[in-house]
């Protein structure tokens, strides 16, 4: 395995964020030249605080079915949009420039996200396009395009339904920014396609979340597949023992099959060079 941490700074950004990966690496033995496709989390925690247990207990999920994934450690309050999905957008262009290094297919990289960290996935699905995020980080954005998105009970909307948490520590109380970063109002033609799952019963970040997100990719006819279980609370990362919370909560066995759901689906865009 190829495990390095790196430091990653946007341009014209004084705070870099940390990227972890956790590469398969190649072996004579079976195959020297075999490329993957490959996944980066970000987990989640209201842009407050990153949750350990949705960052490498997932990333080792990933590779355990055969796909490179790396850990974004991402700025947190005091520091302010767009700061995060530029350093998720660098890095994009970080693994898509060290595809050969870690044995990844550069058409097929998933931004993926928890919660907070979905909200990140999900602005950079949503903003991949647009000239003034290429301009600020000094790339072109068929550099920063993620070829596929994975949001876990992500946390979407501004309006009704938000996690006001989030966005006050995300806009540190800049309102005029609210509908910019509601996602579910920056849908367009060139979302990438998009697996997300939440639970109905979801107490932190509605399920309205998702169900909006998911009404806007139908309108756009982009490519969703979208599970909602019907027991369930929020933040139960694997579902399972593995990523029980010390607390002993964050055990749903109906939810613990979403990550064989989510890989499966990674590898299909495998096979499809995404």
């Amino acid at each position: 395995m190829i495990y390095q941490e790196l430091t990653i700074t946007p341009l014209h950004e004084k705070e870099g964020a940390k990227l972890y990966t956790y590469v398969i690496d190649n072996t004579p033995q079976t195959d020297s030249s075999r490329i993957r496709p490959a996944v980066i989390i970000c987990p989640g925690g209201g842009y407050q605080h990153l949750s350990d247990r949705e960052a490498e207990p997932i990333a080792l999920q990933y590779m355990a079915a055969g796909i490179q994934a790396f850990v974004l450690k991402y700025s947190l309050a005091p520091t302010e949009y767009p700061c995060q999905l530029k350093q998720l957008a660098q890095a994009v262009k970080t693994v898509r420039e060290h595809a050969d290094e870690w044995h990844v297919d550069p058409n097929c990289i998933i931004v993926s996200g928890f919660s907070a960290g979905g909200h990140v996935a999900g602005s950079l699905a949503v903003n991949w396009n647009k000239e003034w995020l290429a301009k600020e980080l000094g790339v072109t954005n068929d550099l920063i395009r993620p070829n596929g998105c994975v949001l876990c009970y992500p946390v979407i909307t501004s309006g009704e339904f938000a996690h006001r948490g989030s966005f006050e520590n995300l806009l540190g109380g800049k309102q005029e920014l609210l509908d910019e970063v509601s996602l579910e109002k920056q849908v367009n033609e060139d979302v990438p396609p998009v697996f997300i799952w939440h639970t109905f019963t979801d107490q932190a970040v509605p399920v309205e979340n998702s169900l909006l997100f998911v009404n806007a990719l139908r309108k756009y006819k982009i490519v969703t597949e979208f599970h909602m279980y019907p027991i369930g609370g929020h933040g139960l990362a694997l579902a399972t023992e593995e990523t029980r919370s010390f607390d002993g909560k964050g055990i749903q066995p109906e939810c613990a099959g979403w990550i064989r759901l989510a890989t499966d689906w990674v590898n299909r865009l495998g096979g499809k060079s995404c």
